[in-house]
């Protein structure tokens, strides 16, 4: 089965091309979110998900980049600065975001781990052992 993000419904693809000619319209200006769901007509969950299906498919249809920023919103932009500037904030965000997980979650995992005397792949262990023992209940 194909990945969420390769699976476009024709639904999600109508709202793409909605949110593209609203933003095309508003350029060089930006819109909120709230601006283009009132701009576009569409509810706040067709919104984001047209968004969503016009991240996936702006490159093949040789669309300029879509970026998004506190001050202007959502825009279409080809400014190679306020590119660099977006791509540099999100990846600061998710290298943030995975320095949160490791810190928050994996460190102290692994320290249970040393202190109680387990390996950290116990828990994945009993978990197959669960899987299994579900599926040879499910087979009768």
């Amino acid at each position: 089965m194909p990945r969420a993000s390769q699976r476009r419904s024709p639904a999600a693809q109508r709202h793409a091309d909605t949110v593209r000619f609203v933003l095309f319209e508003a350029r060089p200006a930006g819109l909120t979110f709230a601006q283009l769901v009132r701009s576009s007509e569409l509810s706040p969950s067709q919104t984001r998900a047209g968004l969503a299906c016009l991240r996936d498919i702006i490159t093949e249809r040789n669309w300029p980049p879509l970026i998004w920023t506190f001050k202007d919103g959502y825009q279409f932009c080809a400014d190679p600065d306020q590119l660099q500037a977006y791509e540099v904030a999100v990846i600061r965000g998710k290298l943030t975001e995975i320095r949160r997980f490791i810190t928050g979650t994996v460190a102290p995992h692994a320290a249970l781990c040393r202190s109680t005397g387990l390996s950290p792949q116990s828990g994945t262990r009993e978990l197959g052992q669960l899987r299994d023992r579900h599926r040879a209940g499910a087979g009768r």
